[in-house]
């Protein structure tokens, strides 16, 4: 249990991080150590396959996306509009929204009892293959065949045609 909390301590930190980090590098590498304690939550949860899902597709595609289009783009201090003081008022007020949901949050976890999973084997990989590859295999693979379509697609529409003199 102490790991859960210290798994969260340093989620939390780390979002903290996120937010208050001057370089905007600085914060999407942040991010991919929040979302990587994200993945260590799942874990413990006994999530294998979220956390895999997590582990691939936002800290190694998005996340990376975001950091290499930031790199490309040239943000300047001096190229920055000015926020008037209207955004900034509707930003303090979502931000006492978000105290009050979360202050009502911490309320209702005060009152709640914690759920004790019934069967040890909810979540994991295995299982989720059996029945994808035995329930659901017909969609699986018009999907797989339509995402394949769609890229095959995307590479014709990239190229460009010769031109014809």
């Amino acid at each position: 249990m102490s790991t859960f909390y210290f798994i969260a301590f340093l989620s939390i930190f780390f979002s903290i991080l996120v937010i208050t980090a001057k370089n905007p590098v600085h914060s999407i590498l942040y991010l991919i150590l929040t979302f990587a304690t994200f993945t260590v939550h799942y874990i413990l949860m006994n999530a294998q396959f979220v956390a895999i899902v997590n582990f691939i597709v936002y800290m190694g595609a998005i996340l990376v996306l975001f950091l290499y289009t930031l790199m490309l783009i040239n943000l300047n201090k001096d190229s920055e509009p000015q926020k008037s003081n209207i955004i900034k008022i509707i930003g303090f007020i979502a931000g006492g929204c978000f105290l009050v949901a979360v202050v009502a949050a911490l309320k209702a976890y005060q009152t709640s009892q914690l759920v004790v999973l019934q069967n040890p084997n909810l979540g994991l990989v295995k299982n989720l293959g059996k029945i994808l590859f035995n329930e659901y295999l017909l969609p699986f693979e018009v999907s797989s065949i339509l995402l394949l379509s769609a890229m095959v697609g995307a590479v014709l529409l990239a190229t460009k045609e010769p031109k014809t003199t």
